[in-house]
């Protein structure tokens, strides 16, 4: 009996401190970024994406990572072929051509065609102003994510403008984040 009750004693203690990345819409990141300039960091999914559901269970469930975004980011989940309005540049995007009755696959939505994202997960990076810094396509496991988490925080993308400086940038980085 009392090694049950240790037992839900640890596993409530241990769900009490499992962090979370805090996500919001695009709307809600554009609405803060008025009166708090930060960067945005967009995780570019969709439902039926198995390389999405691991990036999610592994990447961002990672401590380093949550700690590192909510510290540096406005984190926003966008589902690439939902139905969510999005007000960017004076401009309402949607997805007109969703079926809600359709299983697997469903039309693009317009920001995620705005954006040229052609693979899902896609992550997105915007500077402080909203504008696009680059869109980063595919799994990426934390350390492979925290090249450019750092890079785009640190203004560093502004110096790779060529394919050398860039391949230079990636062979010096040292990770820091854990398994």
């Amino acid at each position: 009996m009392m090694k049950n009750i240790l037992y839900i004693c640890l596993l409530f203690v241990g769900v009490m401190n499992a962090q979370e990345i805090n996500w919001m819409t695009m709307n809600e990141a554009l609405e803060a970024q008025k009166t708090t300039p930060k960067k945005i960091f967009m995780d570019v999914y969709t439902d039926w994406c198995g390389p999405c559901k691991l990036l999610d269970k592994k990447t961002f469930h990672n401590e380093d990572v949550v700690t590192y975004v909510n510290a540096n980011y406005y984190a926003v989940k966008f589902n690439a072929e939902g139905t969510e309005e999005i007000h960017y540049n004076d401009f309402t995007y949607t997805n007109p051509n969703y079926n809600p009755e359709r299983k697997g696959r469903n039309s693009q939505h317009f920001f995620a065609n705005a954006l040229k994202i052609n693979a899902y997960p896609s992550m997105v990076f915007f500077d402080e102003e909203s504008k696009v810094i680059a869109p980063v396509p595919g799994y990426k496991t934390p350390q492979q994510l925290e090249l450019y988490l750092k890079m785009i925080v640190k203004n560093d993308y502004k110096k790779l403008t060529t394919a050398a400086a860039w391949k230079a940038y990636e062979q010096s980085f040292v990770a820091a984040f854990k398994e």
